[in-house]
This record gives structure tokens, sequence and C-alpha cells, in this order.
């Protein structure tokens, strides 16, 4: 994308907002790590779920005999509000700048309530609450809603320790470790939509090429089964394997043999067939219409 793009603001702001939350769930992590309890417990990052058409992902998932904790990590900064009468999320910026966000209450019930249905599915008996943990560094909580479990990241341990002690042990649920299997064996990987698509860019815009790892730039070309940079002269057999991922990422989840060698600035026919066939994409069609798309899951 060109830097002069009207869009580039915007999408590095994004950028910026994306690895800052991140960098919060990591440090939560690594808190979490200060969990410790005699009962048996097990903890899962990352869950992506889904019951018929409807997914969802959940940043941490705390699995227990006495309930399950569904853990929302947010990563705001400013001065936040909860205003229990209308019962709005807001924020005061570091600059003073006032903007209404969504509750993230209504996300953890969504999120309970699906894990709840999930749980019926599989006859599993157990409770399902949550926390709401703001791993922004610079935070300020000024109103905080009664009977909500919402805290900073360093407060998480003694939160998560508290919601327990309100649970009894279930003994008809089955134990952390079975649950356990049970939700790893529904996973589902997280695809996103097509990045042009969501932020409403024209796929022109884009850059072809093949890049270089080494010096960063798209001048990558492909010579004697591999990929040489014309710009510092950096090999890689491997190079086309990004630029696959970059176009199923950016413009849509399938490619032809003609679209890959317009992306990658390939000539021959015969070499974009062989490196498509060495990925694990799933070819669809026949002959010379042949597709390649992403592998079900």
């Amino acid at each position: 994308m060109d830097s002069h793009h009207p869009q580039r603001p915007f999408l590095e702001q994004k950028l910026h907002r994306t690895l800052a939350g991140q960098r919060g769930e990591s440090r939560m992590m690594k808190k979490f790590n200060e969990f410790q309890q005699e009962e048996e417990f097990r903890i899962l990052w990352d869950v992506n779920l889904k019951i018929d058409n409807w997914p969802v992902q959940i940043d941490g998932l705390l699995l227990t005999g006495r309930c399950a904790v569904i853990i929302d990590s947010k990563n705001i900064n400013g001065q936040l509000h909860f205003d229990e009468k209308t019962d709005e999320f807001f924020r005061f910026s570091p600059a003073g700048e006032k903007k209404v966000m969504d509750d993230p209450r209504s996300q953890l019930n969504k999120h309970i309530r699906f894990l709840t249905q999930f749980f019926e599915q599989k006859k599993i008996i157990l409770p399902v609450t949550g926390l709401i943990v703001f791993t922004a560094k610079d935070c300020e909580f000024i109103s905080k809603p009664h009977r909500a479990a919402i805290c900073k990241t360093y407060q998480m341990t003694d939160y998560l320790l508290k919601i327990l002690q309100a649970f009894p042990l279930e003994a008809a649920a089955p134990g952390p470790a079975k649950i356990r299997k049970i939700i790893l064996a529904n996973q589902i990987p997280f695809r996103p939509p097509p990045f042009c698509a969501s932020y409403f860019i024209d796929p022109k815009d884009l850059k072809p090429g093949v890049f270089c790892l080494n010096c960063k730039t798209l001048t990558m070309r492909r010579e004697k089964r591999s990929w040489l940079c014309a710009a510092c002269g950096n090999r890689d057999a491997s190079a086309h394997l990004l630029a696959i991922r970059e176009y199923m990422t950016f413009v849509e989840p399938k490619i032809t043999n003609q679209k890959l060698r317009s992306f990658c600035g390939l000539e021959s026919r015969a070499v974009a067939t062989r490196l498509l066939a060495k990925v694990e994409l799933t070819r669809v069609g026949e002959s010379k219409a042949y597709s390649y798309h992403l592998q079900n899951p």
C-alpha cells in the first residue's frame, strides 16, 4: 500500500492498538502464573468455539471443579467510567477526549451464555461465570459497577480466588482435565474476513511482489527453484509461502494460478502450479479452472 493511501493513518492506528492489546494479553498470561491452589484446575488461552453459525473467541478460560471462569482482556487506557443509570461505558483519554465505547460486560455476558449452552450440549454440569481484566498500564477506574467482576492485571489472581470461593465443588461435573479435552476437540481455527473487505480497501491498492525477510522489501525474484532478492542477494526457497498467506489474508481465502502469478510477479504457469501443489490447500475445479482454498478445519 502506498504511503499516501487515505486509509494508511487509520490502519497504522489499528495496528498500534492490536499490538498493544497483544502485549496486554501477554502480561495477563504471565500474571496468571501466580494463580495456584490445591484443587485441580486447567487454563486455556485463545479459545475459539462455534455452535451452528455462532462463533466466539474467548481470551482465557479457567476450568475448575467449582465453575468455569471466562477471562476477557481489555486494553483500554485513560479514565474509565461505568454509568449504571444508562448502562453506558466511556473513557476519557489522556488528552481529555471523551469516547463512548461498547460496555465490556455485554461481551462477557454473551460469552457466558455461549459457554453455558455449549456445556449443556456436551452434558457438562458446571456453572459459568466471568472476569474482565483491563490490561493497559495507564488506565484508571473512576466508577465501577456493583456486582461485576472487573479488575486490573495486578488484581487478577485475587479476583479469581474470590470468584471460586463463591461456588461449591460440583460433584457431578467432569474434572477440569476432561473438560479441557472436550474443548480442545471442538476448537475451530479463527479466520477473520479478508483484510481488504473489512477495511474497504481496493485490492488493486496493494503492492504486489514477494517479501524479502532480510531487507524488508518486495524485491524477491524467482531464480533456479528458489527466490533471490534483487536488493540484498538473500535467497529463500519458501518465500512464496508468505506471499500466498498474505494474499489469502488481505484479498480472499482462495487463489488461482493466474492470481498467484500476478501477485508474485511470476511469468511461468508451470512454476506457479508446482508452487501451489506444495502448499497444504484444497484444490477445487477442473484443469485450468483450478482454484486453491484454505483447508477446512
